[in-house]
């Protein structure tokens, strides 16, 4: 499958808010629909800059094989996957992220997903946590380039959105407690209900969905 060049990314451009935030140069980041009147959502850059948490350790021990964590921002997740010694590969847009998760040992790469990956077609679980089901801003698209990352028994672990029937795609702008703003970027939402039908179309089947410490999670397989 072919995929088109990627738009520009999460937080990034502008005055560079997300950047900045994980820098310790701004405190708090909201994500909001750019054409939208209504108040936008607060991201928990503190929780990416975190240790994992017991829930997010229980979901790595889970697993067994290489683990690709899409959109690995500073590397919590892959730090979860040394604990449970299991190996791991990050992939982010954010040079930033990716250099603070070299500083936390683990490995990550400066790019994005539609980019040429290292060992495609064998990753035993691909991860899209903490809203990375939005990037791109075509969920379709996004699963369908994850099942061509996948070993044929591989499975997509994605976090839902609470609504269980969000389905929405926008152009997404980010903003820090100082003002700075990002330039827009596609951006999406989707609950579990629509996820199913997403992950249809990508060719995929739901194995399973569940709650833990209060977030929503879904697991797909050919």
């Amino acid at each position: 499958m072919t995929f088109p060049a990627m738009a520009p990314a999460f937080g990034a451009g502008g005055s560079e808010p997300y950047e900045r935030v994980l820098l310790g140069a701004a405190s708090a980041l909201t994500l909001r629909d750019a054409a939208a009147g209504r108040p936008g959502v607060a991201v928990d850059v503190g929780r990416f800059l975190g240790d994992p948490s017991a829930a997010e350790r229980r979901l790595l021990r889970a697993r067994r094989g290489p683990v690709l964590d899409i959109g690995c921002g500073p590397g919590r997740m892959l730090l979860a996957a040394a604990r449970a010694r299991r190996p791991a590969l990050g992939i982010d847009v954010s040079a930033a992220s990716v250099a603070i998760a070299a500083a936390r040992g683990v490995i990550a790469l400066h790019g994005s997903v539609f980019d040429a990956l290292p060992a495609e077609g064998t990753w035993a679980t691909a991860l899209l946590l903490d809203g990375n089901i939005g990037i791109g801003g075509d969920p379709n698209l996004l699963l369908a380039r994850c099942a061509e990352l996948l070993h044929p028994a591989g499975v997509i672990v994605v976090e839902t959105h609470p609504d269980e029937d969000r389905d929405a795609r926008f152009a997404g702008i980010v903003e820090d407690d100082s003002g700075a703003v990002s330039e827009t970027f596609p951006w999406a939402e989707a609950g579990a209900n629509a996820l199913r039908r997403h992950a249809r179309a990508a060719g995929l089947t739901c194995r399973r969905e569940w709650r833990a410490a209060g977030r929503s999670f879904a697991e797909y397989g050919f």
